[in-house]
């Protein structure tokens, strides 16, 4: 039964990867493999190296001493193997639930900040023509953004900024590549700026303070390197610029008030999350949940006499129903079938037999990263803290920090490899052939860049 459920992780996995060319939305196939995986799980017969590991031998310690002696001599092999599976089952959406909680709210305040046009404020101030001066003003403002906000929104965000700045589709198309690289090389550094950093942050692998300071500069790499390339190799003019000045208009046609509170308060709010935590040591979701709260009683003061229809759209619950809730179901679904091969001690399995075919654990994780590209790095993460345990590899270890580095820059290398990546292809209708050939190479280069200048840094720390 167990390759029987490998079987079935492995087909998700490829209707994930295969998204667009089988035409079935990954969050069906995550959720279906999920749900697959746990239910295989429990009508098995009991497997071999579940009853011989450590987590079922403690499991069983702690069951004998919450029920009655003569209901666990009652209880067989199967029964017993049931109550684990439906336990670590608990256990695992406890941990599952905080990192949905936590996207949760931050999803609908980085809406709700939108819906103000709050990143306007930012964004109008980019004025220049100079298509060299304009990319690097891009890449860095896209770089910090993505660390607030995450990546996905950002190149939201910044790619709707180029579409006012550049008429010219060519050059715009370059700008949106390294949009991508920016704003992933951006989210990698901080607990709040990519999901798979968050996801690393929230299980306990990471410190928000450390993680700045170790992937600080490999981030800055991975931009800089292609950023440096493009400088000098980009040839061609912004276009003529339409001289339309555009309103701060919203869903309407009314004149938006309170842009400027919104955008420093849902920042803030952000901001506060890691300082919220390391305060009250209480899980992230609820500094991320109180600062929703804050800003859901601000935008409700916000003009309170206007029309309640007119004010929808700029309350939380309104930004609510926009936020992309398949999204939320999608980790929802990969995340429940990678803690069902965890359970299974698959994961477990399979880490001992890399460490011992590859030996390397900087290479397994560059090879991480570099996988990532092709498949989708939520996955790919939460594999990986399955395979390791803290216990092994406590808070802050190597594995950590490089894996956050990896799994977040990675996915620039193709432009399906990330959320960003996927929602610019979108965007701007990049075809995936002309960025393997225009920005593959150089985002490449610049993951590399990154690779040595983390592993030059630990070294010379260690």
């Amino acid at each position: 039964m167990e390759v029987i459920i490998i079987l079935v992780f492995v087909v998700g996995y490829l209707a994930i990867a295969l998204e667009h060319p089988i035409k079935v939305n990954k969050t069906a196939s995550a959720l279906l493999t999920g749900v697959l995986c746990w239910t295989l799980f429990i009508m098995s017969a009991p497997l071999e190296g579940v009853l011989q590991s450590k987590e079922f031998s403690g499991f069983l310690e702690t069951l004998r001493l919450e029920i009655s002696p003569e209901k666990f001599a009652a209880l067989s092999v199967v029964d017993q193997y049931h109550e684990f599976v439906g336990t670590s089952l608990g256990h695992h959406l406890n941990n599952i639930s905080s990192i949905l909680f936590f996207l949760l709210g931050a999803m609908t305040i980085v809406e709700l900040v939108d819906a103000y046009q709050g990143f306007r404020l930012i964004t109008d101030r980019i004025r220049t023509k100079n298509p060299v001066k304009l990319l690097w003003l891009v890449c860095w403002v896209t770089f910090f953004l993505s660390s607030i906000l995450d990546n996905l929104t950002t190149s939201i965000v910044m790619v709707s900024l180029i579409r006012k700045l550049i008429p010219d589709k060519e050059m715009r198309m370059f700008f949106a590549g390294m949009i991508v690289i920016a704003a992933n090389a951006g989210g990698a550094w901080t607990p709040i700026g990519d999901v798979t950093t968050t996801m690393l942050w929230i299980g306990g692998q990471i410190s928000t303070v450390n993680i700045m300071e170790v992937l600080f500069i490999p981030s800055i790499l991975c931009m800089l390197v292609p950023l440096i390339y493009l400088t000098f190799t980009l040839k061609g003019t912004l276009g003529e610029t339409p001289n339309a000045a555009h309103e701060n208009k919203g869903y309407g046609t009314e004149i938006i008030k309170g842009s400027s509170i919104m955008l420093f308060m849902g920042i803030g709010a952000l901001i506060f999350v890691p300082v919220f935590k390391t305060v009250t040591h209480l899980p992230p979701y609820i500094g991320m949940l109180l600062g929703l709260g804050v800003l859901w009683v601000v935008s409700e003061m916000i003009n309170p006499h206007a029309d309640e229809a007119l004010r929808k759209p700029y309350t939380a619950a309104g930004a609510l129903q926009r936020i992309d809730t398949s999204s939320v179901l999608f980790f929802l679904g990969i995340l429940l079938a990678v803690a069902a091969l965890e359970s299974m001690t698959t994961l477990h399995h399979f880490a001992e037999w890399l460490d011992k075919t590859v030996g390397s654990q900087s290479v397994i994780i560059t090879l991480i990263g570099l996988l990532s590209a092709v498949i989708d790095n939520v996955p790919l993460v939460a594999a990986s803290m399955g395979m390791y345990s803290l216990n092994a590899y406590p808070m802050d270890h190597f594995i950590w920090e490089y894996l956050a580095y990896c799994a977040g820059t990675g996915g620039s290398i193709l432009i399906i490899g990330s959320a960003a990546g996927v929602a610019v292809m979108g965007m701007e209708k990049i075809d995936f052939i002309w960025y393997m050939k225009r920005i593959s190479l150089i985002a490449m280069l610049g993951y590399f860049a990154g690779c040595g200048s983390y592993l030059l840094i630990y070294q010379l720390i260690h």
